[in-house]
């Protein structure tokens, strides 16, 4: 029997190959042998792609680029030939915030620069094909930053140029183009996010965005202000362009770098999940499995809109495979749960409801979990039973 594991991270907990190998040790424990595993960690588009890049070909590569407070941090991307996956998180992110902490000087002053940095280094290393993985970013920059990354010059009345950040904006006059990278016009750029809200507005990046990152009300205000005048002074440099992209759908993401994405490297937009099932050839390598296994840390509402679960269990489906989650907690019904494709679903939950345990002691219960389902397998081949026909999780959760 083939199992493919194709996990999402447990956030707060283990990356996506953790995940797997984890399940992996549990599975192949009661196994006997009789069992083929192929794991293909996955991600949506934002914190994990990277590890979803390497876990499929892709080579690691890092640079040392600046932090969102300025500070110089070594960061990893993903190559493979011409194609390049860039996580903006790791240049960008909350995460990489010193201390990890937010405070409403990071969400005015934080800056997108690391990431233009890193695909700086892509361009390098002699990739034209980027994906840009966005999700968890700490700036609200409108991806000025990005830019300056590229080489653009950001100019206040005066011609000097302005500090980092989004605040900063308010006061930009102009933008420098002279020392833009050439190569970029050779490249191509594909924004993998979920959110679809534009840059501006009471929907845009600051206002939905930006309490996430320490910033206040007044904070939100003065940002959103700012990034309308980045949008003003852009277009008296590109053109109309500049305006329509602040109303596409995922402008606002990653605190606005999609909006720099979509008018001045002219990426396209795709759901996260997409792209990356698409680059780690989850679907080609579905042919010939038994059963597949997907999950997360948390299944609810949310795994509804696109996130991986529910993407893998839609390429399964197409590859006619059946497929059960893992996840640590599920708040979904179990009519949304079989409506999304799942067979059976298993929470950690289910073993400790304790969920701080469950956090901590997320590799054991994992294989615990998977020694369980390496049981309900073997018993389905021995009596000739499709492994997705078995009962309830929390009845048979006795192990």
């Amino acid at each position: 029997m083939r199992v493919v594991i194709a996990p999402d991270k447990f956030k707060g907990s283990l990356s996506a190959p953790d995940v797997a190998r984890h399940l992996e040790a549990g599975l192949q424990a009661v196994a006997g042998g009789n069992l083929e595993v192929t794991k293909i960690p996955v991600a949506d588009g934002g914190e994990g792609t990277l590890d979803a890049a390497v876990g499929s070909g892709f080579t690691r590569r890092s640079a040392t680029v600046s932090g969102p407070t300025g500070q110089p941090l070594r960061a990893e991307f993903a190559v493979r030939g011409n194609e390049a996956v860039i996580e903006m998180a790791a240049a960008s992110g909350l995460a990489v915030l010193p201390g990890g902490i937010v405070t409403s000087e990071s969400a005015t002053t934080a800056t997108s620069l690391g990431t233009g940095e890193l695909i700086s280094a892509a361009l390098d290393a002699g990739c034209r094909q980027i994906i840009l993985g966005v999700g968890g970013s700490a700036n609200t920059d409108g991806g000025a930053g990005v830019l300056q990354g590229l080489g653009a010059r950001l100019l206040d009345a005066d011609g000097r140029e302005l500090p980092a950040g989004g605040a900063a904006l308010a006061r930009l006059a102009s933008i420098d183009f002279s020392g833009f990278d050439v190569r970029l016009e050779q490249a191509r750029f594909v924004l993998a996010s979920d959110v679809d809200n534009p840059l501006l507005g009471v929907e845009g990046a600051a206002a939905i965005f930006g309490p996430q990152k320490g910033a206040s009300a007044e904070d939100v205000a003065a940002l959103d202000s700012a990034l309308a005048n980045f949008v003003q002074v852009l277009a008296g440099e590109i053109g109309s362009r500049a305006e329509r992209a602040a109303l596409a759908p995922g402008a606002g993401a990653a605190g606005g770098v999609g909006y720099a994405a979509i008018a001045v490297l002219a990426a396209t937009r795709r759901p996260g999940i997409d792209v990356v099932l698409e680059f780690t050839g989850l679907a080609d390598r579905l042919a010939g499995a038994d059963l597949v296994i997907t999950g997360e840390g948390s299944l609810d509402e949310q795994s509804l809109l696109g996130k991986t679960p529910v993407g893998v269990a839609r390429a399964a489906s197409h590859a006619g495979v059946p497929v059960i989650a893992v996840c640590g907690r599920s708040t979904l019904s179990q009519e949304q749960l079989s409506e999304s494709g799942f067979a059976q679903v298993y929470a950690l939950t289910d073993l400790e409801a304790n969920v701080d345990i469950c956090i901590a002691e997320a590799g054991p219960l994992l294989e615990q979990l998977g020694r369980h389902i390496g049981v309900q397998l073997a018993g389905s081949q021995l009596s000739g039973n499709h492994p997705a026909n078995s009962s309830d999780t929390k009845e048979t959760l006795n192990v």
